[in-house]
């Protein structure tokens, strides 16, 4: 079959390097200069030199949030070092290795921004991209569409009362690239996820004052950091009320908020609806009920990562081969209703349709039975569900860390 992908992250280069290893033909369309999506840093922040709007929420001096290893392709680890938690550099390194390992590169389309997919009569899709550089339309047909252009493109945006008073700069930190323009501010970071208490941490190092905004029970007190729970509103040019009545004045706030699922460019007749991060009709949070042949990589999230593509593609292909069938529409709606009635049932919104968490590896068992291929091992969602809880006990130093898999379900910490 000839195959898209959308995006040349680690998805999409997991998708292609299966896909070719199965006998089909494909080409990843990527928008970015190289390879690497999440991973790859650009000071470039609203548009790039070409005019074309830029995604990217990588900043400079990031590292990893996990452990090395759990991060790796199961058939390509990342290469050892003493080191559990390595920098944007590395893993932008590794993905560049794995497709010179994998003799990718004649299929990569860079500087290729796709704009429109659509179903053909025919059960073919119409693809349409822009090549940057010449500002000229690739249109393309493909008997397969997989889409993996990742988490990270529509940031989360909140509006806060009064917030047309403030008469700093509000940003989201999807366009944050370095702790220097915020030297001798002071700034309110809002949201205790991951990028937020990083970020704010970073700014510890250049701000005259630094106050995250959450409601994140699990984060303890952090440094030279204030903590403030959520905005209540915004009184006027530079101050910020807080719900339990404190008021703070600010020069600049950053709103770590999380994303959107975006896919602007699917045409409405794919037939795909994303309500509050919620993503329908997708069987396994990955295949198009209606019409299988449209596929996405990536959607869970609370995973390993690169692990869970590469099971994700290898039940794929199995299914494009047709040495794996799936199961009826009806039967693959009904599969995906009871998934979700569990899920609201838990008391999760539609905006954690999607978190997989506590019930990774019942997804990863699920997958690999049914198109009879390898498991992922249990160590591995082990170290990364460990990983986290180390990283909620010591905030400054959880990445000193070091860890060693001993078997498929033992690791040691070193250190």
């Amino acid at each position: 079959m000839r195959v898209a992908i959308v995006g040349g992250g680690a998805a999409g280069l997991s998708s292609a390097r299966h896909l070719i290893e199965n006998g089909h033909e494909c080409e990843i369309f990527e928008m970015s200069p190289q390879i690497g999506g999440t991973w790859l840093y650009t000071d470039d922040i609203e548009t790039d030199k070409y005019g074309f709007p830029v995604y990217s929420a990588m900043y400079q001096g990031l590292r990893t949030n996990l452990p090395k290893e759990v991060m790796g392709f199961p058939d390509f680890p990342i290469p050892d070092q003493e080191k559990s938690y390595i920098t944007q550099e590395e893993i932008l390194d590794y993905l560049n290795q794995y497709v010179k390992h994998f003799k990718l590169e004649n299929i990569i389309r860079t500087n290729h921004i796709v704009t429109d997919v659509r179903p053909l009569e025919s059960n073919l899709w119409e693809m349409t991209a822009i090549n940057k550089p010449t500002n000229t339309k690739v249109i393309k047909q493909f008997e397969s569409v997989m889409v993996c252009n990742g988490h990270f493109n529509e940031p989360r945006l909140p509006h806060i009362q009064g917030q047309e008073k403030f008469k700093g700069f509000i940003i989201h930190s999807r366009k944050y690239r370095s702790k220097k323009p915020f030297s001798k501010l002071k700034v309110l970071v809002v949201g205790a996820g991951p990028s937020g208490v990083d970020i704010a941490l970073d700014l510890c190092e250049v701000a005259e004052k630094v106050v995250l905004s959450h409601h994140v029970e699990e984060v303890r007190s952090i440094k030279y950091v204030e903590q403030k729970p959520d905005i209540r509103c915004i009184l006027d040019e530079s101050t910020v009320e807080f719900v339990d009545g404190s008021c703070c004045s600010f020069d600049c706030i950053i709103f770590c908020t999380g994303f959107k699922y975006s896919f602007p460019f699917l045409h409405e007749s794919c037939g795909i609806t994303v309500t509050d991060n919620h993503i329908e009709p997708l069987y396994k949070h990955m295949i198009h009920i209606e019409t299988p042949t449209l596929c996405f990589i990536g959607i869970p999230f609370a995973v390993c990562a690169f692990q869970m593509f590469d099971l994700q593609v290898r039940f794929y292909c199995k299914y494009l081969n047709g040495s794996m069938k799936l199961p009826t529409k009806e039967i693959m709606r009904l599969d995906t209703e009871l998934d979700m009635k569990t899920r609201w049932e838990r008391g999760y919104t539609r905006k954690l349709a999607h978190m997989l968490g506590p019930d990774q590896q019942k997804y990863y068992d699920g997958l690999a039975s049914m198109s009879n291929s390898s498991f992922i091992p249990p160590v591995l969602v082990k170290l990364r569900d460990d990983s986290m809880k180390y990283r909620l006990e010591d905030l400054h130093n959880f990445r000193e860390n070091i860890f060693k898999i001993q078997d498929n379900v033992t690791y040691i910490r070193i250190k």
